[in-house]
């Protein structure tokens, strides 16, 4: 893990302190790309600057895009912070340090991706995510500050970075052409009914995006499900 390939996503971000806040709190643990999903002309920068101080060149070099999906393409996979658990909400929730342990054996830019400071990331946003962390907090007063829990993250990452070896993981942008092999090839052997495409694309996205896929291992799985839907339309053929 390089920490110059963490990227900081901040989702709708509703004050300007905050921004500045979570500059700081990124810089104390040697992050520095930011990307905010939202309008960069919405913050005052002046008051980014005020809480950010010394590290007001994050906010000065923080890219601005329109949706989470956008934000992390080029990321190889995108952890949703989130204290709320459910069905629509990536099921199991990774702790901080274990979210860490992964991201240490990975090479290639990772996203983790912070929401509103009110409502935290919505169904939609952390489904755009490839997977969830959560950072435990007490029942009587859950909700954390958003630099806090950006402080919280960084500093895990900070404290298991270390050098490793090895190839570079495939961004989401190319992984959704596999998943879209995938799926293809799956619909054309009437594997699914009226519904439930959508979910298994979420499926193998989540599920390979884990798996850290090179550029290689991509195209031979795209190779294995292209050929597999070829053998059964065949076989269907010689049946009629």
């Amino acid at each position: 893990m390089n920490l110059d390939e963490i990227v900081i996503v901040l989702a709708h971000p509703e004050e300007s302190r905050n921004v500045g806040a979570v500059c700081r709190a990124m810089a104390n643990s040697g992050i520095h790309k930011l990307r905010i999903v939202g309008d960069k002309n919405s913050f005052d920068a002046e008051r980014v600057r005020i809480l950010a101080i010394h590290a007001a060149i994050i906010w000065e070099k923080a890219e601005f895009f329109a949706s989470v999906s956008e934000a992390v393409a080029d990321c190889v996979f995108a952890a949703g912070t989130t204290r709320r658990r459910g069905k629509k909400r990536k099921g199991k929730l990774l702790l901080p340090e274990e979210f860490a342990d992964l991201a240490q054996k990975t090479n290639g830019k990772i996203a983790v991706v912070f929401g509103n400071e009110r409502t935290g990331l919505t169904d939609q946003e952390l489904l755009e995510c490839t997977m969830g962390v959560t950072i435990p907090s007490s029942e009587e007063f859950a909700s954390l500050n958003l630099s806090h829990a950006v402080q919280i993250i960084c500093y895990q990452l900070f404290r298991t970075q270390r050098d490793i070896s090895g190839y570079t993981p495939i961004p989401l942008s190319r992984l959704n052409d596999t998943v879209n092999v995938i799926s293809k090839n799956l619909k054309q052997i009437g594997f699914f009914s009226k519904t439930g495409q959508t979910e298994m694309e979420q499926f193998w996205k989540t599920i390979l995006s884990r798996a850290a896929l090179s550029e290689g291992e991509a195209k031979y799985i795209e190779k294995i499900f292209t050929k597999a839907a070829g053998l059964a339309n065949k076989a269907e053929n010689l049946q009629q």
